[in-house]
């Protein structure tokens, strides 16, 4: 639920003729931590809309002179960004009928309790949040071309900046599909190197019979079916930037490889004892814990230390808020431009239930879902019962009651980590803790 910020809380209206349901209906209000505005009368708010603006107009239905559906027919029709609801003495299936048709999507009865009254407000500032967000769109300029306004994805996009000033190797963490090559891509692109090439491996996708060939190249004969010399990866990125994904999932024999690479600068093609110096600048990327696999010996220590000069830990989707719903706009307004067509759009109940999904495939299952569901659904509205089931039933991730205390304490440096964007002073400075412990506690011996 949208709960109020006391630096800058949401504003409401209140127009009802009795004193008495004004002042209860402010008080509670205002000890919520809202700033509440009343009018005993349409005319008087109807003057006092003209000058100022509101969140949520909650207003009573029958008044003297002009009754409450005018109001919320005014609303509608000049102030659309604010919400309104609908208060009365008198309810009848009527009267919420034609509050309904006038604009006046939330009705409530009285007499109404505390919880109901604050339960129907938060609701109705959850929607609105969910609106506003949607109409806003990603600034390429600050963000690099990533959708993202969360706080987390404030503290990577400030990373990816710092980065990008620098020749330093940089190293990505993140779970699937949670974009470490468009982060990747953003420091390259909007750095000094970035009129030059930026060349993309997936360490995974190449037979360990050809690791070298592939990264360093090879010169005419040097095995059966080289009949011409070819460069490497190293040499077309040259002058560029060179990006390894999945980096916890190269062979140790790679590893090697890479390591003398990366220190002498120079590399050798298969068959050549001509040394070739390159200037390539090196970005990895993994889904892995790496000191976990140092520690099994699966990934070697001085190669993790020359990777990883700058650290980037992005935050998976479950954590990055309300950048669910930015998203959902973008991938929405991205496929109903390739169809060149209007798609069905989702409605509230069903954007409430992928807010409470956890995501386990992040950004790239977020984009697949909202394709499937625009191209299946045959109506102009995607319910919350079109979604899958797991997402229908959904009500987010379980607390895990199975885990140690220490490694609860590695989930939650993970987490203070992320949402600083990896800077391990900052981290180290809100867990109270300073930079040698935290490096402790991340390289466990």
């Amino acid at each position: 639920m949208t709960k109020p910020d006391k630096a800058n809380p949401y504003r409401i209206l209140v127009v009802d003729d009795a004193e008495d349901a004004r002042e209860v209906i402010q008080t509670l209000l205002t000890e919520a931590g809202y700033a509440v505005h009343t009018c005993q009368n349409v005319e008087e708010a109807l003057r006092t809309l003209a000058h100022s603006t509101f969140d949520v107009v909650i207003t009573d239905l029958r008044m003297p002179k002009i009754s409450g559906l005018e109001l919320v027919r005014h609303v509608r029709q000049n102030v659309p960004e604010a919400e309104v609801m609908m208060i009365t003495g008198y309810p009848s299936i009527e009267g919420a009928v034609a509050a309904v048709k006038t604009g006046a999507e939330h009705y409530l009865a009285k007499p109404f309790t505390e919880k109901e009254l604050l339960t129907a407000v938060e609701t109705i500032l959850d929607k609105l949040a969910r609106k506003r967000l949607a109409r806003r769109e990603p600034k390429g300029e600050k963000t690099y071309g990533i959708v993202g306004a969360s706080a987390t994805m404030g503290a990577v996009f400030r990373m990816i900046r710092r980065a990008a000033g620098s020749n330093a190797n940089v190293l990505i963490c993140g779970e699937s599909g949670t974009g470490k090559e468009l982060v990747a891509r953003a420091i390259h692109y909007a750095g000094p190197r970035g009129s030059a090439p930026f060349v993309s491996v997936n360490c995974t996708a190449i037979p360990e019979n050809l690791i070298e060939s592939e990264l360093f190249g090879h010169a005419k004969g040097a095995f059966t079916g080289a009949g011409q010399s070819r460069g490497g990866f190293f040499q077309i990125a040259d002058g560029g930037t060179l990006f390894l994904d999945e980096i916890g999932d190269a062979s140790l024999a790679m590893q090697a490889k890479l390591l003398r690479a990366i220190q002498e600068k120079t590399i050798y093609k298969v068959g050549s004892s001509h040394p070739i110096r390159v200037d390539t600048r090196l970005i990895c990327a993994t889904n892995k814990d790496l000191p976990q696999l140092i520690g099994k010996t699966m990934f070697r220590e001085d190669l993790y230390y020359r990777i990883n000069v700058i650290d980037i830990a992005l935050p998976p989707l479950r954590d990055r808020g309300e950048d669910i719903l930015l998203l959902v706009s973008h991938f929405h307004a991205k496929f109903a431009k390739e169809l060149g067509r209007e798609i069905p759009t989702f409605s509230d109940e069903a954007l409430g239930r992928m807010m409470k999904y956890p995501w386990p495939g992040n950004v790239r299952e977020l984009e697949n879902l909202v394709q499937k569901m625009v191209l299946m659904t045959e109506g102009r509205r995607i319910e919350a019962p079109d979604l899958p089931p797991a997402m229908r039933f959904s009500v987010g991730a379980p607390p895990r009651l199975d885990r140690s205390l220490a490694e609860n304490e590695a989930a939650y440096i993970r987490e203070v980590l992320a949402s600083v964007g990896g800077n391990k002073t900052r981290a180290a400075a809100i867990l109270k803790i300073d930079r040698k412990t935290l490096r402790g506690k991340l390289n466990p011996a």
